[in-house]
């Protein structure tokens, strides 16, 4: 009976300690979920003359957001939340920097669900990362669907600090994406730079009958009835399902790179600069089938990021902004930036 008494208090003390722990961490946590909406471009009239007049309308269906996300990061100085609530559509340029505001445990999970202008896509951004005095260890997984990356990222950095706004880091970073440079349609083409579309879509299960102006996809539906309309219109979609089919067939790539970045805050009611950095000099060749290296001719490249908030407040009146991200990743870049002026009139 005693025995059982603490095994069920050790059990109840395991349970409180846990809750503790969690209630630490998730302190000052924000959770927050919203749905945005507008009206995308207008609708768009467009004449044919094959048939006579003929009008149709092109039209496009409204803009939306679906936000969810949970968020615990510290502001910085010049981040001033003027909005109640979370809703999802904020732009906190300093969630790429590599350190926080305040040394320990921050996080961020998001994922946005968007049509825009008539295009679905997926955006997550979710990271934790852990500050300490002497090193940085971050996990981020990142999927921008309107630039056409996605990734995920671990890093381990020893930092060294300069003085109590500029710090160096330097450490290894591992990622897994899929092969970016890999180019399915490189088997097709040929020596003179034409690519053999014809026999790919035969391949395919394309069938095309030149005699009877007749060209039918796997399934047997006559896609086109002329030349133009074939190579102008059927031939580019069958190109592009084929790169999405072979590239969905490629398992992942690892990276392993070292890792080198520098972060600087300074803040004042009148003057503030944030900027950080990081460059990515070396990766280890592992001679995979896909490596990034084979489609860089064998040879290291620098792949970085970086960002930079800076404000001025010339006098009551006057002031002035730039706030940038910039990140290149492989083959891929993309990017954010503003800048501005701002003044009072009375």
């Amino acid at each position: 009976m005693i025995r059982a008494i603490l095994i069920i208090l050790f059990v109840c003390s395991s349970f409180i300690t846990e809750a503790q722990t969690l209630k630490k961490h998730f302190k000052f946590a924000t959770f927050y979920g919203a749905v945005t909406g507008g009206t995308s471009i207008s609708d768009e009239d467009v004449y044919s003359v094959t048939n006579g007049l003929e009008t149709y309308i092109v039209q496009t269906p409204f803009d939306y957001n679906i936000s969810l996300g949970i968020r615990k990061i510290a502001r910085f100085g010049y981040e001033n939340r003027a909005n109640t609530f979370y809703d999802g559509t904020e732009d906190s340029w300093s969630d790429g920097a590599t350190l926080g505001k305040v040394s320990g445990l921050e996080f961020l999970f998001e994922g946005d669900y968007k049509r825009q202008e008539g295009e679905n896509y997926l955006d997550q951004h979710h990271f934790i990362r852990y500050v300490a005095d002497s090193f940085v260890v971050k996990l981020e997984y990142l999927q921008d669907g309107f630039a056409d990356i996605e990734y995920f990222e671990a890093s381990e950095r020893y930092r060294y600090n300069i003085s109590n706004k500029l710090s160096f880091n330097i450490g290894a970073a591992q990622r897994i994406a899929e092969p970016y440079g890999y180019d399915p349609l490189n088997d097709w083409i040929l020596s003179t730079g034409d690519i053999h579309y014809t026999n790919l879509a035969l391949e395919q299960g394309y069938e095309i009958d030149v005699y009877n102006s007749e060209y039918k996809d796997p399934d047997g539906n006559i896609v086109a009835t002329s030349i133009e309309i074939w190579e102008e219109v059927v031939i580019p979609e069958i190109l592009s399902d084929y790169v999405e089919k072979k590239r969905n067939e490629v398992d992942v790539n690892w990276n392993h790179s070292v890792v080198i970045g520098l972060d600087y805050y300074h803040y004042k009611k009148n003057f503030w600069v944030h900027g950080w950095g990081n460059l990515l000099p070396y990766h280890y060749d592992d001679g995979g089938e896909f490596s990034y290296h084979k489609y860089n001719k064998g040879e290291q490249w620098y792949d970085y990021s970086g960002g930079l908030i800076f404000g001025y407040k010339m006098n009551k009146h006057l002031g002035t902004f730039i706030e940038g991200k910039y990140n290149k990743y492989w083959n891929r870049k993309w990017y954010d930036f503003k800048f501005g002026i701002n003044y009072i009139i009375f």
